[in-house]
This record gives structure tokens, C-alpha cells and sequence, in this order.
């Protein structure tokens, strides 16, 4: 699938794509080098037992090599006067901050591209932390989209600087 949005950009098909990686109805996969005995959903469910723990941590190892290998395909295709990836934004993120309690704060996301300036980890207060809607009107703005509200946020992100 991500060899598709490589594709899919490249040949100027789509503008904007979003990919699922179900996590719910997922089957168990194969990963080598990693027994993995159950689907994401209930390894998400680990209850912090060591042997689930290992089995995301491959799973989460997988998908990481295969969002690093997409981010470096974007970044070696040419699009204009840069890169594709400096005129894609690519947001990678999860709906649960803790999918162990299910909670919706804190939850982890990158971003590359989009002419961001990158190559750094943006750390908020957990408790006092941002809404993520703030994160979407910096990318609303990074596409000079002029707005400063979307959802409930309450202005643009701390630290989202264009390059």
C-alpha cells in the first residue's frame, strides 16, 4: 500500500490519500525473526505481559521500516524544484495515546514533509498538552490554507516551523 501512495503521488492521481492499518480485524501476521500469536488488537491488550510487548514491538519495528522506506522513496523522487516528500505532508499517527486503557490523550504522531523543518521530537506537557486539531491548522497553514481554527483547537502548534 505505501508502495502505491509512492506511486499514486508521483503520477499526480490523488492529492490526498489515507491509509488504515486495521488494527481491530487485523489477522496474526508474519514477521520474521518474531513469533507473533495473536492480532494487533489483542496484543494491544497486553496488560503489560513481556511476550505481548515483544510481539508489538516487532509488529511496531515492521511498520516503522516500512514508513521509513516510503519517507526515503519521497525524499529520492523529484517533484518539481525539490523533492516529493518537501511537497507531501505525511502524517503517521495512532488513535490511542494508551491502546492498552484506550485512552485518547497524548497520542503519538509524526510528520514529514510538507516543507516543515524536521529532524527534531516535539515534546508537550502530558498533562497540559495541545489539542491535536492545533497540529492540522499547522498543516492547513503549511498549505497556506489561511485559517487558525479547525475543530477545537486553539491556534497552531509550538515548534511547527515552515523551512
Amino acid at each position: 500500500m505505501y508502495q502505491m501512495a509512492r506511486l499514486a503521488f508521483e503520477t499526480d492521481s490523488t492529492r490526498s490519500i489515507t491509509l488504515l492499518l486495521d488494527s481491530n480485524n487485523s489477522q496474526t501476521i508474519s514477521i520474521e525473526g518474531t513469533e507473533i500469536t495473536d492480532g494487533y488488537h489483542n496484543l494491544s491488550h497486553h496488560g503489560k505481559t513481556e511476550k505481548k510487548l515483544k510481539q508489538l514491538q516487532a509488529i511496531d519495528r515492521n511498520h516503522m521500516k516500512l514508513l521509513g522506506q516510503l519517507i526515503a522513496d519521497l525524499k529520492t523522487t523529484s517533484d518539481g524544484e525539490g523533492s516529493l516528500l518537501d511537497n507531501t505532508m505525511l502524517m503517521y499517527g495512532s488513535n490511542f495515546g494508551d491502546a492498552n486503557k484506550h485512552t485518547t490523550d497524548n497520542m503519538p504522531v509524526i510528520l514529514a514533509g510538507g516543507g516543515f523543518e524536521h529532524g527534531k521530537h516535539l515534546a508537550f506537557d502530558r498533562e497540559q498538552n495541545y489539542p491535536l486539531p492545533n497540529l492540522f491548522v499547522s498543516m492547513l497553514q503549511g498549505m497556506s490554507i489561511e485559517t487558525d481554527r479547525f475543530a477545537s483547537s486553539t491556534g497552531t502548534m509550538t515548534g511547527m516551523d515552515l523551512s
